[in-house]
């Protein structure tokens, strides 16, 4: 764990593949290769319109920040929750859903995620890009 505090620039965010997602654009902002932190991490997704993810389950807690647009989250159920500037959701570990952005506008989403023990930070998360 760092004993100081550490800055992450946006320029300095390193993009990444997400698997199983489509039409986005995701950026590590803060992740254990970048700053050290252990126990999360957090990245920047941005959903051109029709852009999201698959219908799939991870092992890592998750949440989802809003920060402009809008997307649709769907559970396995089928239920959608529809978030916009600000709003967030949680997703348990193990829990299926899909992501959609419905909307005609790109959408900015903060991801918080929160491997569980003996997951690594990248596991189920796409890996940064070279």
């Amino acid at each position: 764990m760092p004993d100081k505090i550490v800055k992450i620039s946006f320029s300095d965010a390193p993009q990444y593949e997400a698997a199983k997602h489509f039409g986005v654009a995701t950026f590590r902002l803060q992740h254990k290769d970048l700053s050290g932190v252990r126990s999360f991490w957090v990245g920047l997704s941005y959903f051109l319109p029709s852009g999201g993810a698959e219908m799939e389950s991870s092992s890592a807690e998750r949440v989802y920040v809003v920060i402009s647009g809008t997307v649709t989250v769907t559970s396995e159920d089928g239920k959608e929750y529809t978030l916009g500037p600000m709003d967030s959701i949680y997703i348990p570990p193990g829990v299926k859903r899909s992501i959609l952005n419905k909307g005609k506008e790109p959408a900015a989403m903060l991801v918080i995620v929160s491997p569980n023990q003996g997951q690594s930070q990248g596991a189920g998360a796409g890996q940064v890009s070279k």
